[in-house]
């Protein structure tokens, strides 16, 4: 993920062998369908309708997104944390399936009292949240479709969804801290503001726990509660 994470899922095409095993990382949980029917629909073919189909990686009970996206245009939001406020701007118009997930996620209070499990100081850089368990392997019990095109690029203050592979989306995602190198494969639909992602830089420059390239961050990083307005 980045594994369900940029890195536990997010499989960049960094550089070599040190990239390969950071992308594993950010491959998200999830065990989603990759049938093409549970794709978002397209602009073309009518107004958007997302499919939230269960998978096994229910961590705690939810209850999926509505069907038809209830949030549009830019969605203004603020993950609470005990490091400080991260400031995102969601544009729900280019991923309404991912931000109406992450919107009734934030409602449900999901994402309270959770831990980002992993950063990546090398090769991909990336603190990586969203799973209950703090393993890499939780997540809502259901799974969504990629909203991407292939134009996909993942510069500092990006907030993307990790994943364990096509179609796998869940509750995990990533706020990339420094111009990262991954392939087009993790839905972009949010971005930092210049404060927040230097707060998560701040993060990631005391390094992981183990001193290692990947890991759970030095200074834990507790979600208190996210709001959207």
């Amino acid at each position: 993920m980045v594994s369900s994470m940029p890195l536990s899922r997010p499989r960049p095409a960094l550089f070599g062998a040190v990239v390969a095993l950071l992308l594993a990382v950010l491959s998200g949980c999830g065990t989603g369908s990759d049938d093409s029917s549970e794709s978002p629909a397209t602009a073309a073919a009518g107004p958007t309708t997302c499919a939230y189909p269960a998978d096994a990686a229910a961590t705690a009970e939810v209850t999926p997104p509505p069907a038809e996206p209830t949030v549009s245009g830019t969605v203004s939001a603020v993950i609470a944390t005990g490091q400080g406020n991260l400031n995102l701007s969601l544009d729900a118009d280019s991923s309404p399936c991912t931000v109406g997930s992450f919107a009734s996620l934030a409602a449900q209070g999901f994402y309270d009292g959770t831990t980002c499990h992993r950063l990546t100081t090398e090769g991909i850089f990336v603190l990586q949240c969203g799973d209950p368990t703090g393993t890499g392997s939780g997540g809502p019990g259901y799974s969504f479709a990629d909203e991407v095109d292939g134009s996909e690029t993942y510069p500092a203050g990006t907030v993307a969804m990790a994943n364990a592979g096509p179609d796998t989306n869940g509750s995990q995602f990533f706020l990339v801290y420094d111009d990262s190198s991954l392939p087009p494969d993790y839905t972009v639909f949010g971005q930092l503001d210049e404060k927040s992602t230097q707060l998560v830089a701040d993060i990631a420059a005391k390094g992981t726990d183990t001193g290692a390239g990947d890991g759970a961050p030095k200074d834990p990083v507790e979600i208190t509660g996210v709001t959207l307005s």
